[in-house]
């Protein structure tokens, strides 16, 4: 289901969706404790996955990806209320890692 959406039509889309309701987007600390709790079920999706922790039978089965999803939702969503442009954000910050950190790790050879 790939899309190819940009970060950028993906904001719009989160805006037009919050858009619709009265309430609109929930304050910036609020939305700080809501990405708080996905990346919370995000983590415990990863250690059941990966880690020595089982899933008990009485939980349901989620995905990681459908857990990305939701944490990405409310990133957009606290960019979005805040007028933040995550491709600007994505930018600025891959352009700190390549020259900052440009000799950091170790390259593999071609």
């Amino acid at each position: 289901m790939n899309s190819g959406k940009s970060m950028k039509e993906l904001q719009v889309e989160v805006d037009t969706y919050i858009s619709q309701f009265k309430e609109g987007y929930f304050s910036p600390l609020a939305m700080m404790a809501r990405l708080t709790e996905e990346l919370g079920e995000l983590a415990r999706e990863v250690n059941h996955h990966y880690g020595e922790k089982q899933k008990k039978t009485s939980e349901t089965e989620k995905a990681i990806e459908e857990e990305l999803g939701d944490l990405l939702f409310v990133i957009i969503c606290l960019a979005n209320s805040l007028n933040i442009d995550l491709e600007e954000a994505h930018d600025y910050v891959m352009n700190k890692f390549a020259t900052r950190d440009k000799d950091r790790w170790t390259r593999i050879d071609k």
